[in-house]
């Protein structure tokens, strides 16, 4: 292993130029090749890592094609095409960092990890939230049993109006069949934190959810199509100049949203880019079709419980999430909690010391940096006891949403398999003919 850690990255969107960012600023990672197929996130990213022609790909099959050029690859090109990479940078010997969800699918899920497995890779997935100190200062509390024995959890994701018209109205993930269910691409992180943090198996599962609001029902009537042309632009709470400009001048603001909106961030590229783009759309066209609020409830073989709210029409911000234990209870926001001793009656706050705010520009309140820096140190030290998010615990946290989706969509309470982790499908009875 080279003093540094050498690393490929595979699609140079948001996510990948981010990760990328963060490995060098470790100062334990050097970028050494990249591959996207947009010709601008390609140069750019070249540009910015000093990597030769050589090292620059249009396609991933390549960058794995060739000789082996990096100790360790970031995959995190668009949900759906998550496995074909995976699994054959894992089969070149490469260890992986995977952007989440690992796939939209259990079949293609389980073959990301069979194929780490078979090759002896690491395998990590971006479930950032288990390496915030937030989490890592919670979870020691809740393990020594300072607060007795979990009985119920109420977990909160607020994901903010706007982010919600820009990333599942809007953007990427606006449509299940093009990329998964909201639940997968917005909250497989918290149904794999709730998993984490309370440390048992999961039984049984119901959700509830449906799209209500970003409809063409909703439409105002003086709504036009762009809000550019549209005379409710400043009133609108979706308006998109509204929602962008604000961002124009702000390092972090540019660097996300406003560089998955316009390839050009200043005023002119961001007005052509309302203009033309999908970005620029009314919410109401009925350019989506996952849900925006939706519920889902968990119960441990214990008899222990946990439910999960996430909702769009918020503003966007931490996680909040009560734990209720026999002997005490926990409050927290994402950056302190307040834990509730019931033998003394006293209460106690912890401040975590969270870096900067809630959204992916601002790394998750230092998430992505942890979760970057544990990945580097991992493959450096060959440590993968490092690495809570491994192959199959994220695995198991997919087959929960899974879980919930059936749950959802066959109106039943879905039982999980032991043994395999995987959701049994219910049997529904038909309905009682009617007698004559």
């Amino acid at each position: 292993m080279h003093t540094q850690v050498r690393l490929a990255i595979v699609g140079a969107g948001s996510r990948g130029t981010n990760y990328a960012r963060l490995a060098v600023e470790s100062g334990s990672a050097v970028i050494v090749a990249v591959a996207d197929p947009d010709p601008v996130h390609r140069a750019v990213f070249a540009a910015d890592h000093g990597l030769d022609k050589s090292a620059v790909f249009a396609d991933w099959h390549d960058l794995v094609a060739g000789p082996k050029r990096a100790d360790a690859v970031v995959i995190a090109t668009p949900d759906k095409l998550h496995a074909e990479p995976t699994v054959a940078f894992a089969e070149a010997g490469y260890h992986v960092l995977l952007e989440k969800p690992m796939a939209p699918t259990e079949a293609e899920s389980l073959r990301i990890v069979e194929a780490a497995e078979a090759h002896e890779v690491t395998l990590m997935i971006c479930h950032v939230m288990r390496y915030s100190g937030y989490t890592r200062m919670l979870k020691e509390v809740l393990d020594s049993g300072r607060i007795g024995t979990i009985v119920s959890v109420e977990h909160l994701e607020p994901i903010g109006w706007w982010h919600f018209a820009h990333s599942y109205v809007r953007g990427n993930w606006a449509r299940e069949a093009e990329s998964s269910s909201m639940l997968m691409a917005k909250s497989s992180h918290d149904l794999d934190w709730l998993s984490y943090i309370v440390g048992q198996t999961v039984a049984r599962v119901s959700s509830f959810g449906s799209l209500s609001h970003f409809t063409p029902a909703n439409k105002p009537a003086l709504a036009a199509d762009k809000c550019v042309d549209c005379p409710l632009i400043n009133s609108c709470a979706y308006s998109a100049p509204k929602i962008y400009d604000r961002f124009l001048g702000d390092p972090v603001g540019e660097r996300w949203p406003l560089s998955v909106v316009t390839n050009s961030v200043t005023p002119a590229g961001l007005a052509d880019a309302l203009r033309d783009g999908p970005y620029g759309e009314c919410v109401y066209n009925g350019q989506n079709d996952v849900v925006d609020h939706q519920v889902v409830n968990l119960e441990f073989d214990t008899g222990a419980t946990a439910s999960f709210t996430v909702v769009a029409f918020t503003e966007l911000d931490f996680r909040k999430t009560r734990i209720f234990g026999t002997m005490g209870s926990i409050d927290g926001n994402g950056r302190s909690f307040e834990v509730h001793d019931f033998v003394t009656d006293t209460k106690e706050t912890i401040d975590t010391e969270v870096a900067g705010g809630a959204s992916a520009a601002d790394g998750h309140g230092g998430a992505d940096n942890e979760l970057v820096k544990t990945f580097i140190e991992a493959i450096r030290t060959g440590d993968r006891r490092l690495i809570t998010s491994g192959a199959r615990s994220s695995l198991h946290s997919h087959q929960l949403v899974w879980a919930a989706e059936l749950a959802r969509n066959s109106g039943t309470v879905v039982s999980i398999d032991a043994a395999t982790g995987s959701p049994i499908a219910p049997v529904v009875e038909p309905p009682l003919a009617l007698l004559p």
